[in-house]
């Protein structure tokens, strides 16, 4: 069943009205302008099943016949991913894959070696990550931030605060026996990584640190590794 993306105070006597233009082509390309075609709707907070009732040029009907505020496709672990901002396709790959993984917020980071300009990137990455949300059958939205730098975040909110790095030897991931309750913070370096100075400061704040082996992985591969085992072990 096809999924679109929804305003909740679109919603008016279990009707809506669809007339985003991308979307309508969407729906009738996939569809091919069927009424009485089954669509799920999110909202960011709940789920709909509806049928398309009326298609036009410029809006396409659907009428809702149930909802569901069960979340049964989200992770349960609340983690957060604070990203260093690398180049515009590497940044959307990992926003793409963290939503699809099940993180509940990202927080794009300005470090000492970040290069990449920023230009209206947060209203890019908020589309990426919805459409990532389409595809996993998710329903709650991943919070993006705006960028920040590392010493105007809020630590004291997470129960734990790790970070692999390539000058880590010994402490593995799996070592770090994270319990399914605390609430996760981790960060990912820029190319290049973070710079020694950086690392003391999270350290300072409570970060541990650890090793992803021997080989250096790019930025993006190593958000999306440790994002994924954060998910789904321990």
């Amino acid at each position: 069943m096809i999924t679109v993306v929804i305003d909740k105070n679109n919603i008016e006597d279990n009707v809506v009205r669809i007339k985003e233009k991308s979307e309508i082509n969407h729906l009738k390309n996939v569809l091919r302008g069927k009424v009485g075609a089954e669509v799920r709707l999110i909202d960011g907070e709940k789920e709909y099943f509806s049928k398309i009732s009326d298609i036009s040029k410029k809006e396409i009907k659907l009428e809702i016949y149930s909802e569901n505020k069960e979340d049964n496709y989200s992770v349960e672990r609340d983690i957060t991913a604070a990203i260093s901002i690398i180049k515009s396709d590497n940044m959307d790959l990992i926003i793409q894959k963290l939503t699809e993984i099940g993180i509940k917020k990202i927080v794009p980071i300005i470090t000492n070696r970040v290069v990449v300009k920023l230009k209206k990137k947060k209203e890019r990455w908020g589309k990426i990550s919805k459409e990532a949300l389409k595809q996993c059958r998710g329903i709650k939205f991943v919070e993006i931030e705006e960028p920040k730098l590392l010493k105007e975040f809020d630590f004291e909110n997470y129960n734990r605060i790790i970070v692999p790095y390539e000058k880590e030897k010994e402490n593995k991931i799996k070592n770090l026996e994270i319990k399914k309750d605390e609430k996760l913070l981790y960060f990912i370096g820029p190319e290049g990584g973070f710079e020694e100075e950086e690392i003391l400061f999270l350290k300072e704040k409570g970060a541990e640190t650890f090793t992803l082996g021997k080989r250096i992985l790019r930025a993006e591969t190593a958000a999306i590794v440790v994002g994924g085992i954060l998910s789904n072990e321990f």
